[in-house]
């Protein structure tokens, strides 16, 4: 989800550009959040406001950590008020509409606020009602894990999985089509719970199986195919085009679209992994992609993949998992798009062509068990960027899982700040 991945962007022995425009961020995650603080240092007189109702922040690169018992789930909870500057004003709402045409965005309490500049940074939605018969509620129960979205589900996922260590049977991870929040993390849950019942000495009693809704198990061509061979040589049993569309916690019963018809596979432990699309207020505006992959997969944000900034409504600009971009959707991404962002909106404001270039950098710390893991780092080309020579992205280490459970975390705050 995370790596340090390379510095781009923004000098901060700049002067501080003098404006009076009204910059307004949807969303208060960690893109936001940096957008905020890297856009107040860089600006004199302007008005930047944040807008989001979530007071808790959360690091999400931590949640595998809960979920497989290595961290506390308090470890990944903070607070949004801790990083946001003091001449950022927040408005403590949720967005309910995006009126780009006027301008302008309204809250969930009807209120409209105006701007001269937009950064959409909302984040993303964990789409539970994609999978028939399943509800957040369901996590931790009836062998039902997901990691994604809050450390409670991390925390339940992490009961479940507890559970079936000790007794075994069959376990099912999933992954669905399209865009994810960091794509390698459904890959990660099945090696760190398969890992786990080898070291405890419980492998025997555990069958392990991973559906895929496509016929690759991840977009980097060289880490696919250590994976197509990695994952049988552990005895974790590969189910190409094998799409989850239903469950049946009572009966422990999931239902997979195939090209063969629908397939209905019991378990004991299911990774459940939604459809994962862009928030209804942003899916339902004139920013999101109108036609294409981007409008049919998950009605992201449109933006030009290099420079972020939509090429419809030239004065929004996006970062972080809501937008429509070939790969990305992780924290390291994040540290990229960034400072591209606000390159590029600095030179909008002076009224200049911008220059910052996101090249598709992003990151994954795959973690293949405690104490091992690959540094994967690749561009849109999909070619290996890695940032540490002495780091093979292609070999099995211990220093990138040292790297997950010790310093990424500073690492990450040190973003948040805009000072990384």
């Amino acid at each position: 989800m995370w790596a340090l991945g390379p510095l781009a962007g923004w000098d901060r022995a700049e002067a501080r550009l003098k404006t009076s425009a009204r910059i307004v961020i949807a969303g208060a995650g960690a893109a936001g959040i940096a957008l905020a603080n890297r856009l107040s240092r860089a600006l004199e007189g302007a008005s930047i406001t944040i807008v989001d109702a979530r007071e808790r922040h959360l690091y999400q690169p931590g949640l595998t950590l809960v979920a497989n018992g290595y961290w506390s789930s308090e470890k990944v909870i903070d607070r949004n008020e801790r990083f946001l500057p003091s001449t950022v004003r927040w408005v403590k709402a949720a967005v309910a509409e995006f009126d780009p045409d006027a301008n302008r965005i309204v809250t969930e309490q009807g209120e409209a606020i105006p701007y001269d500049f937009l950064c959409v940074a909302t984040g993303l939605k964990v789409d539970y009602a994609s999978v028939e018969g399943m509800e957040a509620g369901l996590i931790g129960r009836n062998g039902i894990a997901c990691v994604y979205d809050n450390p409670e589900h991390a925390g339940r996922s992490w009961e479940a999985i507890r559970a079936f260590a000790e007794k075994g049977g069959k376990a099912i991870f999933t992954r669905p089509p399209g865009g994810i929040k960091c794509a390698g993390a459904p890959l990660k849950m099945a090696m760190l719970v398969e890992d786990r019942l080898r070291r405890e000495g419980a492998r025997d009693r555990a069958h392990f199986h991973y559906a895929v809704a496509g016929k690759g198990l991840f977009s980097q061509p060289e880490i696919n195919e250590f994976l197509k061979k990695h994952f049988p040589e552990r005895g974790i049993d590969i189910h190409w085009e094998h799409r989850l569309v239903a469950i049946d916690p009572a009966r422990k019963i999931a239902s997979f679209a195939t090209p063969a018809g629908r397939v209905e596979m019991d378990y004991d432990l299911i990774h459940v992994v939604p459809k994962m699309r862009a928030p209804d207020a942003l899916a339902n505006s004139p920013l999101a992609w109108q036609s294409g992959e981007f409008a049919d997969d998950g009605r992201w944000l449109e933006v030009d993949r290099h420079t972020l900034r939509h090429p419809r409504y030239p004065n929004v600009f996006g970062a972080g998992d809501c937008v429509g971009t070939p790969i990305g959707k992780t924290a390291a991404t994040v540290k990229a798009h960034v400072p591209v962002v606000v390159k590029n909106l600095l030179a909008a404001i002076a009224d200049r062509e911008g220059e910052g270039r996101f090249n598709g950098y992003t990151s994954y710390p795959l973690l293949i068990g405690r104490g091992r893991a690959i540094l994967v780092e690749f561009d849109y080309e999909l070619k290996m960027v890695p940032s540490f020579s002495f780091i093979s992205p292609y070999e099995i280490h211990w220093l990138p899982w040292v790297m997950k459970e010790k310093l990424l975390h500073g690492a990450y705050e040190a973003v948040l700040r805009g000072r990384a």
